[in-house]
């Protein structure tokens, strides 16, 4: 027997950016936004809690590239200094971009780099 019910339910209709605030909602009607979240175990100094943090696009490439300098800053005379995984990815990019016999070296080269 199928008992049915009108159920009131909740349902997500706007993501907002926990930084600047503005709507992630395209024109379409899709959210658009990226997630940091931390969730800190034992022994931790937060041990226990949990952080989710909604960005918009613009505020999530800036809290990116805002990580990516403090980084360089603080590492940046350290004799072990390597350069972000950006730089990588970018050389990458213009391997993949080779013929394939081309790409392969450039791969093996880039691995014996890293």
């Amino acid at each position: 027997m199928k008992v049915e019910a009108i159920v009131p339910t909740t349902q997500v209709v706007d993501i907002l950016c926990d930084v600047c605030g503005s709507s992630t909602t395209t024109t379409i009607g899709t959210q658009e936004f990226g997630t940091l979240a931390a969730r800190w175990g034992y022994g931790s100094q937060h041990d226990g809690a949990q952080y989710q943090v909604h960005l918009c696009e613009t505020c999530f490439f800036e809290a990116l590239a805002n990580l990516r300098q403090v980084y360089r800053s603080q590492n940046m005379l350290a004799e072990d200094y390597q350069p972000s995984i950006r730089t990588r990815l970018d050389k990458l990019r213009k391997i993949m971009s080779l013929s394939n016999d081309e790409a392969i070296g450039g791969i093996i080269r880039l691995i014996k780099w890293a």
